[in-house]
């Protein structure tokens, strides 16, 4: 079967940058990772073909090759120009690029234990002032029948195939290579007597309890990061680390943007037309808030300091009221023959100076009509 082009393999454009290489690297080996996909050979399959591609083209010489001659620049000892030093490097550049998300590259080893991730849901409130919070994930826990050694005796002999190093060597044509021992997972060892409840592999799944402190002025999509909180590594490494990510519930009187929030304030048309003091609600209290005579709906009071104090900055946001004039309902008979005696006084042209929008609009369309016809 024919390789597929490089550039292909990896999505990019035959003149990418070094950077796009990398970055496109980055989502093909994640996307296809065999931890992410166990048991998927397609995808581990997928995996190998983006780390070849990525070896060639991320070295300026290999890559040179690869463009004037193809795929047969690396075939019967072509493509010597790149050394022996440049395949010596490949699990450098691979363990810069995934070391922190694997827990280690070709050459490191058996890898940490997986990042796991949980998404927290939080009132408005909560976001705001802080919380601490208690969790439940699930998750791999080492094993406490076998001290997390997955040797049901405690007793573990040198790995046959690498003799206790974690590495074999490859040959590739004039080529030698080091990769983690497929036998003992990197560990050196191996396990004669495996434990029983872990299947020898150090690990159990179990629900982890934890106590998140929650600073205050979080937001949606915000990430907390719990260091060796995630899942147990395999024996003798490391465990992941616990990524909880914010949602913050929507609210029935704010809408949150950024630092600054946003509330609509009711208003009778008298309240409007006539000017009034009222009271409106913040997330520290209620607040005085004088409404000017004649306040038309849709205008914006900004009340300082009012809003969120950031998570980064610790500087306060505003909060904007919106105001809103409501068109009386439910009416008494009393109410309703006030309002017709109060339009009654609207005749003429004068009435136009009662209402600015009006008499906007009035104009507008006569300015239209009068370009219609002519």
């Amino acid at each position: 079967m024919s390789k597929r082009d490089y550039y292909e393999v990896l999505g990019v454009a035959r003149d990418a940058s070094e950077e796009d290489l990398k970055k496109a690297y980055r989502r093909c080996a994640m996307k296809h990772h065999p931890d992410r996909n166990p048991g998927d050979h397609a995808a581990e399959a997928a995996f190998k073909e983006c780390k070849e591609a990525y070896e060639v083209l991320s070295e300026p010489a290999k890559r040179r090759a690869y463009d004037q001659h193809g795929h047969a620049a690396f075939e019967h000892g072509m493509g010597g120009g790149a050394g022996g030093a440049g395949y010596a490097d490949m699990g450098d550049i691979f363990g810069d690029i995934f070391g922190n998300i694997f827990g280690g590259g070709a050459r490191g080893g058996p890898r940490r234990g997986a990042d796991i991730g949980y998404v927290m849901e939080l009132d408005l409130e909560e976001a705001v002032a802080g919380i601490d919070k208690r969790i439940e994930v699930p998750t791999l826990v080492g094993c406490h029948h076998c001290n997390s050694t997955g040797s049901a005796d405690g007793v573990l002999e040198d790995c046959a195939t690498c003799h206790g190093r974690g590495q074999v060597r490859m040959q590739r044509g004039i080529f030698q290579m080091q990769q983690t021992c497929p036998h003992c997972a990197g560990r050196g060892k191996t396990i004669p007597n495996p434990c029983k409840p872990c299947m020898g592999q150090g690990r159990l799944e179990e629900e982890k309890v934890l106590s998140v402190k929650i600073p205050a002025g979080v937001d949606n999509g915000d990430r907390i990061r719990l260091s060796g909180e995630g899942e147990a590594g395999p024996p003798g490494t490391p465990p992941g680390d616990l990524f909880v990510e914010v949602r913050v519930r929507p609210h029935d009187i704010f809408e949150r943007d950024g630092d600054d929030l946003h509330c609509e304030v009711p208003l009778r048309i008298s309240q409007a037309a006539l000017g009034d003091t009222i009271r409106v609600p913040t997330l520290h209290g209620d607040l005085e808030l004088r409404i000017p005579a004649e306040t038309q709906s849709g205008k914006v009071f900004r009340l300082r300091d009012r809003g969120v104090r950031s998570v980064r900055s610790r500087a306060p946001g505003d909060l904007y009221c919106k105001a809103v004039v409501e068109t009386p309902v439910n009416l008494t008979q009393e109410q309703r023959e006030l309002l017709e005696k109060f339009e009654s006084t609207f005749v003429g042209e004068g009435a136009r100076r009662h209402s600015p929008k009006a008499s906007t609009f009035l104009d507008g369309v006569k300015g239209f009509w009068d370009r219609m016809t002519n």
